[in-house]
């Protein structure tokens, strides 16, 4: 299949997600730090059958390979998922799955690039996500963005013997509009 250049910013494009892709995904979702995420890191995944939800999202999502231009090389997904048309809100899901990739702002361009896309093509009026205390850069990738904190689950994710909280965070139509 390849890629199709769906929403383009300055140095990553957002595609359909390619079929072929399968080991990439599979060595993501048993990478820690990627699969903690999903709360997908104590499962073994081995194969395109134990991703079902990257390559067969449900009717209400719609999921995107975060691809870098020049090289056209896959580091991550992106997601709006639990569309919900008739109130005008969705969620957000994000991960760059290459180590060597985060950290350099690739993750906040695709964000701005489905927000965009939700705000001026789905007609959306709020998207939310939700993110563990303890993923600094994703909340400051969030909050770039113009993401706010709505709500806190307190200790509600166990990881290494602890807990951690779970924050909500959102942002509506005319804060994303105004600010880009």
């Amino acid at each position: 299949m390849g890629y199709y250049r769906k929403m383009q910013g300055e140095r990553i494009y957002l595609s359909p997600i390619d079929a072929a892709e399968t080991e990439s995904f599979v060595k993501w979702m048993n990478d820690r730090a990627v699969a903690e995420l999903f709360g997908e890191y104590s499962k073994a995944i081995s194969s395109k059958d134990d991703l079902k939800w990257i390559y067969e999202p449900p009717e209400h999502m719609q999921r995107y390979a975060i691809v870098l231009k020049g090289e056209d090389e896959l580091i991550g997904s992106i997601s709006i998922h639990n569309i919900d048309h008739l109130n005008r809100n969705a969620f957000l899901g994000i991960f760059i799955g290459e180590a060597r990739h985060r950290g350099k702002g690739y993750g906040q361009e695709a964000v701005r690039l489905i927000l965009e896309y939700g705000f001026k093509t789905l007609n959306l009026h709020n998207i939310m996500l939700s993110v563990h205390a303890d993923n600094h850069a994703g909340i400051t990738c969030y909050k770039k963005a113009g993401f706010r904190e709505d709500g806190r689950l307190r200790e509600w994710v166990f990881k290494d013997g602890r807990y951690v909280d779970k924050l909500y965070m959102s942002i509506l139509e005319h804060e994303f509009l105004t600010e880009g």
